[in-house]
């Protein structure tokens, strides 16, 4: 009988283990699991997105997810908990590290729609979307088109300088030092710099920005 055991056991498939998608956003079930009180359901499923890529038997890498799905499970912890700051920080630092393009400028991109329902709190994940898109995907104009919001953003928010004049610091790595200069001149005049030690670095990296427009147009007369 033992032996007949072990025989059938040999010639059955070995187990394996397999993963299982990321599933839909159960849409307006959330309020009634959590019983009216939506932030401890925001923080059980942020919880359980983070860790979807441990599987009994199985791990992951996170490029190996549905983005669309990730994106939509973020949106909805966005809903139940307005002020949480851990959902951008997993589309920026973790979803937003993969080593895929494609999934990156998805991460950016929501990140970036994000951005504008509360630019007081979520700035920061903007600027290093910024950086992302520069550095990594190398994408000047959607590195730019994300600076321009920081720039853009309303004077009375508490939004560092730094982060305002990623636009102008970007034009002049493009080489458009002229529209560098009327950025960072217009940021001054706008009076947002009160702080006397940043206010003399802008006006310093004005001067050396019309300096290297005045260098340029000398050099394009010579030639």
């Amino acid at each position: 009988m033992i032996s007949l055991r072990v025989s059938i056991s040999a010639e059955r498939e070995p187990w394996r283990a397999e993963a299982a998608a990321l599933s839909a956003v159960p849409w307006g079930v959330m309020e009634i699991i959590g019983g009216g009180d939506s932030l401890p359901v925001a923080r059980m499923v942020t919880l359980w997105l983070q860790s979807f890529d441990n599987q009994p038997g199985i791990s992951l890498s996170y490029r190996q997810l549905d983005y669309g799905r990730v994106i939509d499970w973020l949106d909805e912890i966005v809903r139940l908990d307005p002020h949480g700051q851990y959902p951008l920080l997993l589309a920026s630092r973790i979803y937003g590290e993969v080593s895929e393009p494609v999934k990156q400028r998805q991460m950016a991109e929501w990140v970036y729609r994000q951005f504008f329902g509360d630019p007081q709190r979520r700035w920061r994940w903007l600027a290093h979307s910024i950086t992302v898109a520069r550095h990594q995907l190398e994408d000047f104009p959607l590195a730019l088109r994300y600076a321009k919001a920081l720039a853009q953003a309303d004077a009375g928010l508490d939004i560092p300088v730094w982060a305002r004049q990623m636009e102008t610091f970007l034009l002049d790595d493009m080489g458009e030092h002229e529209r560098a200069a009327i950025m960072l001149g217009g940021l001054i005049d706008s009076g947002a710099v009160t702080d006397p030690a940043e206010l003399r670095f802008l006006l310093q990296r004005l001067a050396e920005l019309r300096r290297e427009i005045e260098s340029s147009m000398k050099l394009e007369v010579s030639r």
